[in-house]
């Protein structure tokens, strides 16, 4: 056989170099400058601001559907529509699919959605977290059922993922119908706020209800992370939310066979006097958690998850002594911090997360119990409350608990107690671990003594200090082995990071079994 010329090769390569050159084009200089003008960077720019520079590996460019109905027979679809690849942030390893909607408003075509699976696998095979950024209109309407079996596809590669590797979804345009599933299998759901998500659009909802409602009120970022609880987090546009892809990823690890990464740290765990104030001696009057939070963890520096939904629960990242942990806490400024339905699964899906991917918990307890109202009740307060104590029960990893004042009733058990496996238990001098508070409880336990009393009021008085010193004191709940150490506020940091330090070699062994069986 002929070895090719130095011309004919030449030929080969300067062809290669424009097929590429116009595949990496999308659709075209028109369509992608017209992308920018609405205040959205392209595919190709988003994995560039993403990732580390020149660490992109592209696989399938030059793939192409086959379909040759409905005028796509011998048309040219630019990587079919999807940019996949591996490349590194911060120098570790991550594979991801980036949709083009310059290239058929970003259609998911049959070979579009195996594309994105392909890339899904190879994140498995190698243990490394994949990011997934949205920008579609939807299934490919030209390529019928085909395009439907991707779709099932990329949701069965979804669920192979999970608790193996992270998975990040980015919602940076539209999508919609089917393809909504596949953010909402991953681990975090990332929207911009020129973004909608939603499974039926304006116009069909419209025909169907009759009622007219916007595509931002039906599905933007607001509304999911008011009202549906869909998105972690809601970012202004495409920058930040590369921002806080990167910044999410820092504190995980690549999958589950790994720990986070640990950055350096100077080992300071002085103490912080101002948490002396924090928390009102009063238990009626509420305060900010997360001052306490960001006032304990390394630089003050707390990556809030789910922070407009269920806001009587925060949960989140952190670090102490450069450890990654995964925060849970009551919030007394929003409903008391009493647990409802969405708390409850906001909460536990977390815990899941963090037991999945080998992240130390610590848990800040300040809580009267669970939302009391027919609402509650009718909608299932009691299986989805349950899923909080499954979720803490069953996870092996690291689990610290801190009272910080209020702990009553089932909701006590509920916050990670020593009874649902904490492997620490500290409480400061505020903490009140009860049945119930004690204004409410001598109104039962000592009621024919309030009967009987000439002056009612000063009687009542008495009593509740009498039931507080005798059963709300965080010094009964030490005598009784539930607490381990009553703790000055402004050491807290301390005293955590010892116990984190001591239980990274803690294991936990349960009985053989396929998995649990979670209250859903």
């Amino acid at each position: 056989m002929p070895t090719p010329t130095a011309k004919t090769m030449e030929s080969l390569i300067a062809d290669l170099r424009k097929r590429r050159e116009r595949l990496q084009q999308g659709g075209g200089p028109d369509k992608l400058a017209k992308q920018n003008e609405q205040g959205k960077l392209t595919a190709r720019q988003r994995v560039d601001q993403l990732t580390d520079e020149g660490s992109f590996e592209e696989f399938g460019l030059f793939a192409q559907h086959r379909q040759t109905d409905f005028g796509l027979a011998g048309k040219e679809i630019a990587a079919d529509g999807v940019v996949t690849g591996a490349a590194s942030i911060d120098g570790r390893l991550v594979h991801l699919a980036s949709q083009d909607f310059t290239v058929m408003g970003g259609s998911a075509g049959e070979v579009h959605s195996l594309k994105v699976a392909d890339a899904m696998q190879r994140s498995l095979r190698t243990g490394s977290p994949f990011v997934f950024i949205n920008d579609s209109g939807g299934a490919r309407v030209q390529e019928g059922i085909d395009s439907l079996s991707g779709y099932g596809q990329v949701f069965y590669s979804n669920v192979l993922l999970s608790g193996a590797v992270p998975q990040i979804s980015l919602i940076c345009g539209p999508c919609a119908g089917g393809a909504a599933y596949s953010p909402a299998l991953t681990d975090f759901i990332i929207q911009t706020r020129k973004a909608q998500m939603f499974i039926t659009g304006p116009q069909v909802m419209k025909q169907v209800t009759g009622e007219d409602i916007s595509a931002e009120a039906l599905g933007g970022a607001d509304a999911h992370m008011q009202h549906s609880g869909v998105i972690h987090f809601v970012v202004d546009d495409d920058k930040e939310a590369l921002y806080l892809c990167r910044r999410l990823l820092s504190f995980l690890p690549a999958n589950n066979l790994e720990d986070p990464p640990r950055l350096p740290t100077d080992g300071n765990v002085d103490p912080n006097p101002a948490l002396n104030d924090f928390v009102p001696v009063d238990p009626k009057q509420g305060y900010d958690v997360r001052s306490v939070i960001t006032g304990i963890v390394d630089q003050g520096d707390f990556l809030e998850v789910h922070a407009g939904w269920a806001m009587n629960m925060v949960v989140g990242f952190a670090r102490i002594l450069g450890r990654t942990i995964g925060i849970i806490a009551n919030q007394p400024a929003y409903l008391a911090g009493a647990i409802d339905i969405n708390a409850s699964t906001k909460a536990a899906r977390f815990i899941r997360f963090c037991n999945a991917f080998n992240i130390p918990m610590v848990t800040f307890v300040d809580v009267p119990g669970y939302l009391p109202g027919v609402q509650q009740e009718y909608g299932g307060i009691i299986r989805n409350g349950a899923k909080l104590l499954f979720a803490y029960s069953a996870a092996t990893v690291p689990k610290i608990q801190v009272i910080l004042r209020k702990s009553y009733g089932g909701a006590h058990v509920a916050m990670c107690s020593r009874d649902l496996g904490a492997d620490c238990v500290f409480a400061w001098p505020t903490a009140e671990v009860a049945v119930m508070g004690a204004e409410g409880a001598v109104e039962i336990v000592f009621r024919k003594e309030m009967q009987e009393a000439q002056d009612r009021a000063a009687k009542r008085a008495e009593l509740i200090d009498q039931y507080r010193s005798a059963f709300a004191s965080p010094y009964v709940a030490a005598g009784r082995r539930l607490v381990d150490d009553i703790i000055e506020p402004a050491n807290t940091r301390r005293h955590l990071a010892q116990a984190l330090e001591y239980l990274k070699a803690k294991r936990d062994h349960r009985p053989p079994k396929k998995h649990g069986l979670i209250p859903l």
